[in-house]
């Protein structure tokens, strides 16, 4: 009975993404690789991506991008270890809160996430000049923590020549580990300002792909003007929203408000319900479609520009969802037909810093956090 178990050797390292990655490659295009080594050269010529002498080409490049690669890459030797006695309902919590260097955690996660989690949103640091940005150092993760979280400061001053070179560094092997974490249907929100938007935006489109950007979301996140500022009062910020796979992406509408409800009206008591009338034709740059139209009431409209096809507008009208006045036709939008409201990029009714705080006090009743956007590093 004991020679038919098998034990699991373990390596003490983190999920090895570097090697799954190359497995799957080895099973599409094994002839790219010579010796277990990866014929780059070759792999792109398969894929129809031919090596020519042509340097200028579009690429975002920064000093020390190679090596972002390697931190990702390399494996983590560290443990999470349990606090009993620091949690709240430690054995029934399906809760979990991690503390320590991130770049450590985000590898030691992949292990037991990887593919598997469906939104992952971070704070990361502004880079405001004020903000630590460092060159990761693994000899002592915990003294690395205490730095990160202010407890110990380091500055990134413009002056040094390295600004949005420190911070590319920083960012880049998380958003590689974080891009490995999420499932296919998966997505992350970064909120970032305008020191490093461009930056970030760049290297998401590597990381996650320009394909799945989905939006760069303004936020005012104050209320009121600073009159002391230099050129502009800033009142806002940026959420920047990545799919891990636009095929699987959805987005859920929001609830009608009252004053968007006020507008459905059932003047003639259609059992159908309130509804709102809308154009069915075509006016400034919405294009349609152009052909000749007849009611099932007779009534004949000459080459009109549509918005929708003759086969849609024929059945609206065999379905009486159609309203014609005098020369114009309408259609019955029926409340219960309205799925929502599509979300907008432009937030400027949610939550502010000034008011945040109190909210949380409220959820609580107490101050748990010392912000409302308790400092952290992603």
């Amino acid at each position: 009975m004991a020679d038919d178990i098998q034990i699991q050797k373990m390596d003490g390292k983190s999920f090895d993404v570097t090697g799954v990655n190359k497995e799957k490659l080895k099973t599409v295009f094994p002839e790219c690789f010579t010796e277990g080594n990866l014929d780059i050269d070759k792999l792109l010529s398969l894929c129809g991506e031919y090596i020519d002498n042509d340097f200028e080409k579009y690429k975002f490049e920064w000093k020390g991008k190679s090596e972002c690669y390697r931190i990702a890459g390399k494996r983590s030797t560290g443990t999470l270890r349990p606090c009993p006695e620091e949690s709240v309902d430690f054995e029934n919590t399906n809760n979990l809160y991690i503390e320590g260097d991130n770049l450590e955690v985000l590898k030691l996660l992949q292990t037991a996430y990887y593919r598997k989690v469906k939104m992952i949103y971070i704070d990361p640091p502004y880079n405001t000049g004020n903000d630590f940005v460092y060159e990761d150092d693994f000899k002592d993760p915990m003294a690395k923590y205490k730095e990160i979280t202010s407890q110990t400061t380091k500055l990134n001053p413009e002056t040094m020549g390295r600004y949005h070179t420190n911070w590319l560094n920083m960012m880049y092997p998380r958003l590689r580990l974080a891009s490995n974490l999420l499932r296919d249907d998966g997505v992350i929100f970064i909120s970032i300002d305008d020191n490093e938007v461009t930056n970030l935006r760049r290297i998401c489109d590597e990381v996650f792909g320009e394909e799945n950007f989905v939006a760069q979301i303004v936020w005012k996140r104050k209320r009121g003007r600073d009159n002391s500022a230099r050129w502009f009062s800033k009142a806002h910020e940026y959420l920047v929203l990545y799919s891990k796979s636009k095929d699987y992406f959805n987005t859920n509408f929001l609830e009608l408000d009252d004053e968007t409800k006020k507008a459905y009206k059932n003047p003639d008591n259609d059992p159908r319900g309130d509804y709102r009338m809308l154009a069915c034709w075509a006016r400034g740059t919405q294009g349609g479609v152009k052909y000749d139209f007849t009611s099932k009431s007779g009534q004949y409209f000459s080459e009109r520009l549509w918005l929708f096809s003759k086969e849609n507008l024929t059945k609206m009208d065999e379905d009486n969802k159609l309203i014609i006045h005098g020369d114009n036709i309408y259609r019955k939008l029926f409340i219960y037909e309205n799925k929502g409201k599509i979300p907008e990029t432009l937030w400027d009714n949610v939550s502010n810093a000034a008011n945040a705080a109190d909210e949380i006090k409220n959820l609580f009743e107490s101050i748990v956090f010392d912000t409302p956007k308790e400092q952290h590093i992603f």
